[in-house]
């Protein structure tokens, strides 16, 4: 049965960056490392391009999992940040719930590694929770296709949307009037061949 149409909101959205960790990184096969890595900072200068509440959040970093992906920490020096001591699943840990709710946002934009664990989790029970919950497919990596794709079966069935950074940068911004010299600098810095699309405009508006 089909649900009716909710697009993303950049009123009313917040976006969770889970576990992009460098030890966890490294545990992702799904998809190429050097385009995992451009999607996942391509999301977070998406959430700052739109002004989106931002949260970072790891998970037992001192071991294994490794420190938070530096560049993410750069872009948000002074987001909430949640070191986990322990809690698997990011919603059971009060801090990070808090720091959730906090946002006053009722649509939740998310990505992290690994794909079926530390998003899968905190997708499903933003989900219960009474979420709008939106999944950045190419900015979440996994082990292989086969675990990534039991993920969004699983998360998608419980109704979260999925989505690419590409995608909900395009819902988010909605008429390109509202700025196109911002919104094509997002995109060409991500994208090789938008910043040819972008060059050629810019030769032609000039």
């Amino acid at each position: 049965m089909s649900k009716p149409y909710v697009r993303l909101n950049k009123d009313d959205a917040a976006v969770l960056l889970v576990d992009h960790q460098t030890g966890l990184l490294s545990l992702v096969r799904d998809i190429q490392p050097d385009t995992f890595k451009n999607n996942v900072l391509a999301l977070a200068d998406m959430a700052r391009y739109f002004d989106l509440p931002t949260i970072l959040t790891t998970s037992f970093e001192n071991g294994p999992n490794g420190p938070l992906v530096p560049e993410l920490k750069e872009r948000f020096p002074d987001a909430p940040y949640i070191a986990r001591p322990g809690q698997i699943n990011a919603w059971d840990n009060e801090d990070f719930l808090s720091a959730v709710k906090a946002t006053g946002k009722k649509q939740l934009i998310v990505a992290g590694v690994v794909t079926e664990v530390c998003v899968a989790f905190p997708v499903l029970s933003a989900l219960e929770d009474g979420f709008d919950v939106f999944v950045i497919t190419d900015a979440s990596g996994t082990f292989n296709a086969m675990t990534r794709d039991a993920a969004w079966d699983r998360m998608s069935a419980a109704g979260a949307q999925l989505m690419t950074w590409f995608g909900a940068a395009c819902e988010l911004h909605r008429d390109w009037r509202n700025d196109v010299e911002g919104l094509g600098t997002l995109f060409s810095n991500h994208i090789p061949d938008y910043r040819n699309l972008i060059n050629s405009y810019n030769t032609f508006v000039q």
